[in-house]
């Protein structure tokens, strides 16, 4: 039995920020019902050097729609960093979303070998399409949505387990 890159790919990614954006829903409920200003848990870090909520949502975005449209050999369209509130950063990700759900297993299966040139700063990285799928991609996605997951558990907000997971849906 073989899986697909696109089976890989797409389904994972999606799954992580749709669970996202029930986070953060959760977090602005929360807000909401103890009278928090929600700018204070947007801008919330786990540690000074840390980025806040509002970056690790966003990165996490970047990498996915980036990323898939990368092995899918196209263009990933500009998002602007310019969300302030939960509601935004919803909306962000269900564009996110909505744009991933448009590639076809067609666009991705077959790009394991693909050569994948990553410019990150003043360096290019280089990876063949299955290494980056499972070893940038994929934790990238993981790491920014657990960081922001971590940052609203810290500020109190009601989350478990199954709430990362999404099993509740």
């Amino acid at each position: 039995m073989t899986i697909s890159m696109y089976q890989v790919a797409v389904p994972s990614v999606v799954r992580s920020l749709n669970n996202l954006i029930a986070v953060l829903e959760k977090g602005a409920a929360h807000a909401e019902a103890r009278k928090i200003d929600p700018s204070v848990l947007i801008a919330s870090r786990l540690y000074p050097d840390m980025l806040p909520l509002i970056r690790q949502v966003q990165i996490a975005s970047d990498i996915a729609r980036r990323g898939i449209a990368r092995l899918a050999g196209t263009e990933a369209p500009a998002l602007e960093d310019n969300e302030t509130t939960f509601a935004e950063l919803g909306d962000r990700l269900r564009k996110v979303v909505s744009f991933i759900e448009t590639f076809t297993p067609e666009q991705i299966d077959g790009s394991e070998e693909k050569v994948i040139a990553l410019p990150i700063g003043k360096e290019t990285m280089t990876f063949a399409g299955q290494a980056y799928l499972l070893f940038f991609i994929l934790p990238n996605v993981y790491f920014h949505v657990t960081t922001a997951y971590d940052i609203l558990r810290h500020c109190g907000v009601e989350l478990g387990k199954l709430d990362f997971l999404g099993a509740r849906r």
